[in-house]
């Protein structure tokens, strides 16, 4: 069974652009990491004894290491030839045409300056992206890719008179727990689990 919700960190910052982006999402989590490392100290040696012996040296590696950073492009080329980073990898400027209408396209009229924090054992913990900015650029796309102009003309509104450079991710809250805990299905970290037909009223 799947989760019938999951929970997201999501912030939002005017003036950065997409390498911005990827150096905060960066230090938050290498210093969440680091919190539960120095505040959670027992429970994870607990949890090292018992349950994953590898678990607080893979968190002080992540913690202590820099994350490697390369384009979706090279990312596909390392997978075909075998190869694989053993520290947490970050993706960026995918094809346009597999993400949303609202991320800012690249010079080359193909990809877009998104990223994704990929973990060792997790994959995908982070989504993020730098927001398109140019009113003309996304109202193009918005057209590209069939979305009524009418159900989103709030968004359109914000970019119409000017806008500075922003980016933002979300950090899943479950996937960052059970990466902290070793934990191996993400139904044993959810704090309040909702599944189909489980609440009483």
């Amino acid at each position: 069974r799947h989760l019938a919700e999951f929970w997201m960190i999501e912030p939002e910052m005017a003036f950065y652009e997409l390498e911005d982006n990827m150096n905060l999402v960066e230090d938050f989590l290498k210093y969440l990491i680091g919190y539960c490392l120095q505040h959670c100290k027992d429970d994870l040696e607990f949890l090292n004894k018992m349950y994953d012996t590898e678990l607080i040296q893979r968190l002080q590696m992540v913690q202590s290491t820099a994350f490697e950073r390369l384009t979706y492009t090279a990312a596909i080329e390392i997978l075909k030839a075998s190869k694989h980073f053993k520290k947490p990898v970050i993706l960026t400027n995918y094809p346009k045409h597999i993400k949303a209408f609202y991320m800012k396209q690249d010079e080359d009229g193909k990809t877009v300056r998104a990223m994704d924090v990929l973990f060792p054992g997790i994959g995908e913990i982070v989504g993020g992206s730098q927001r398109e900015d140019n009113y003309e650029k996304l109202l193009k796309r918005v057209r590209e890719m069939g979305i009524p102009e009418k159900d989103i003309w709030w968004y359109l509104e914000t970019r119409k008179f000017g806008t500075a450079p922003h980016s933002g991710f979300g950090l899943g809250f479950e996937r960052l727990i059970l990466f902290v805990t070793g934990m191996s299905n993400i139904r044993d970290v959810i704090p309040f689990p909702r599944t189909p037909k489980n609440a009483e009223f």
